[in-house]
């Protein structure tokens, strides 16, 4: 049977792309992201953002972001949260591709290096109809880049901090006019045994480390045909913390293999991007560290997608996006699921139109097909008016949903294959006003979710997850920056406000992990060869329970540091993180670290 459909799928998109006569430039592999940002709300990171927070993509969204990051404890257990949603309502894009755990529908931050990537895109809001489970509360896109025509080129950095950290990376680019080969090796390792002797805290047992390679390659063979070929081995092992000596030291390990084959067609009026993807996620869960491993589990994923692109007219065009999965999962030791498989497949149709000198707007929907349970129909639409050069305000309505996982419908004993997709209504408008050298970004946003899926007691050892909970999520998000060049002085800096209410519509308590309030402020200044920096943000209030007795209260941490140009190629760093020594947590009772420091070194090549 699955051999079939892939065959179906094949022949279909040969006969869709038959043609050929477009100059291709660049090679996009995600080619939705860029064109997302015409209304929705888009936040990109670059390299020089992701050194500035390499010890683990946690940081990096912690403080350049409004994310909202609950880590039990630095290098740990780690998981993101938008809009007041939670981790399973994120979904997680590498290249395009939903990479979310076919185990537990959501991903552990900590075990994605932000080194692997020379970009890490943010959408805030639901995006269902291109990307697919999970993006409810929004979507963190681990981007690639394969250039052509830019020679050879090189990095190496290298960063040493406190409780033994480091993290490296290598990277060697080369391009021509048909040719594109991109390879990046990093490693990141910590003792991690950091204190807090205020509270009577140490972080025993929390060292960590992770290695990934990265190979890309891109290869034109004429202006209008494109093959490309993206892959990742990430391999780490991550001790859990304990709070005792006398505790059990834990670990957990994982090895992840992802390989993305593409081909990108133009001809004409049309577009089309064709993708060949295998996933494989392996872990391994060790009760004692000195002892064989308790559980694990092997979960593979084969994918073919399709992205075509038609211009009706001038001003319009047709995107039609076709997918099929075929998933399968095997269980060992405690984690008993068996060894489920299912095939699922999804057709979305896209219609976007400028031909208004001011208003741009497009139209989306889509129909998934699983034969483990029936998927709700989604739909989007949005709208972009520019008033002028000074205010534009752009309109998202849309409807996303959440799959149950292997997890959820297949647990030995708990798990319920009866359970319903999770589905989520939600609305924002934003205003975008810019005056010289100021941009202010004001975005109010209500998101309605239902069949929420709680796992629940059945009996004081078995629980069950049951879809129960209704949430109302709303807020406001604000943004402003500043962007000037003084000669040779160059300032910039951001601001940005987060306002979350997130409630449980039976008992209107505020959900648990949800702070009420986030500010960030990151400022750069550069003069010459030398730039200052300034990283900070505060949470406000947060709830550690869903009754509202228990919270973490409001604190804030600033981090400051200075990056010196030696030369064209030399480029020396040095940070102090936490420079308050502030006492903060995430998650209750996981304490983490308190003033440290690091000091890099980048040298271009």
């Amino acid at each position: 049977m699955t051999k079939r459909i892939f065959t179906f799928f094949f022949i279909y998109i040969i006969h869709q792309v038959s043609a050929q006569e477009y100059l291709i430039d660049t090679l996009f592999i995600d080619n939705q992201f860029s064109k997302l940002s015409k209304t929705a709300k888009i936040s990109n990171l670059n390299s020089d953002k992701i050194l500035g927070n390499s010890t683990s993509l946690s940081d990096l969204l912690r403080f350049q972001s409004n994310i909202y990051i609950k880590e039990n404890g630095r290098g740990a257990t780690s998981s993101p949260g938008f809009r007041g949603t939670t981790a399973q309502q994120t979904a997680f894009l590498w290249n395009g591709i939903n990479v979310n755990s076919i185990f537990l529908g959501q991903g552990d931050i900590n075990n994605m290096n932000p080194l692997s990537y020379e970009n890490v895109g943010i959408k805030f809001g639901g995006g269902s109809v291109i990307y697919g489970s999970g993006a409810i509360g929004g979507s963190i896109h681990l981007n690639n880049i394969l250039d052509f025509n830019r020679g050879f080129n090189g990095i190496l950095f290298s960063e040493y901090g406190s409780f033994g950290t480091s993290n490296s990376v290598a990277q060697v680019k080369f391009s021509n006019g048909n040719f594109s080969f991109n390879v990046n090796i990093n490693h990141s390792r910590s003792e991690n045994d950091y204190e807090v002797p205020q509270r009577k805290f140490i972080n025993r047992n929390g060292e960590y480390q992770n290695t990934s390679f990265n190979l890309g390659l891109a290869y034109k063979i004429n202006p209008n045909n494109e093959f490309y070929w993206q892959s990742q081995h990430y391999d780490s092992d991550q001790h859990y913390p304990i709070f005792e000596e006398s505790q059990t030291r834990t670990k957990y390990k994982v090895q992840t293999f992802r390989s993305l084959a593409g081909w990108k067609l133009h001809s004409g009026k049309s577009r089309n991007n064709f993708k060949l993807a295998y996933l494989e996620d392996n872990f391994q869960y060790f009760g004692d560290i000195n002892k064989t491993r308790t559980s694990g589990g092997i979960g593979k994923q084969y994918i073919i997608k399709n992205d075509f692109d038609l211009a009706v007219s001038k001003n319009s065009s047709i995107n039609f996006i076709s997918e099929y999965q075929y998933n399968e999962a095997e269980g060992v030791g405690t984690s008993a699921i068996g060894t489920p498989k299912r095939n699922q497949g999804n057709f979305s149709l896209l219609y976007r139109n400028n031909a208004l000198e001011k208003f741009y707007w497009e139209l989306g929907a889509k129909q998934e097909i699983v034969e483990d349970y029936k998927n709700p129909f989604l739909f989007s639409a949005s709208g972009k008016y520019s008033v002028n050069n000074r205010y534009q305000t752009t309109l998202n309505i849309s409807r996303n949903f959440r799959a149950p996982t292997f997890n959820d419908l297949y647990w030995k004993e708990g798990g319920n294959p009866k359970l319903k997709p999770e589905s989520s209504y939600q609305a924002e408008m934003s205003h975008n006003f810019s005056y010289r050298n100021f941009k202010l970004g004001i975005t109010p946003y209500y998101m309605y979710i239902v069949d929420m899926i709680q796992w629940i007691p059945v009996t004081s050892i078995i629980w069950t997850p049951k879809n129960i909970k209704k949430v109302d999520s709303y807020g406001l998000e604000t943004n402003l920056s500043f962007d000037k060049d003084f000669g040779k002085h160059h300032i910039n800096s951001n601001l940005s406000y987060s306002y979350t209410r997130s409630i449980n519509s039976e008992t209107k308590k505020q959900l648990m992990y949800i702070p009420f309030h986030k500010i960030n402020f990151n400022a750069d200044y550069q003069y010459s060869f030398i730039r200052f920096f300034v990283q900070a943000f505060y949470n406000g209030k947060t709830y550690t329970d869903n009754t509202e007795n228990n919270f973490m209260k409001e604190y804030m941490i600033l981090n400051l540091g200075t990056l010196a140009k030696i030369s064209s190629k030399i480029q020396l760093g040095f940070k102090v993180n936490n420079i308050t020594n502030q006492i903060y947590q995430t998650v209750d009772y996981y304490y983490m670290p308190q003033r440290n420091y690091a000091v890099n070194l980048k040298l271009n090549f």
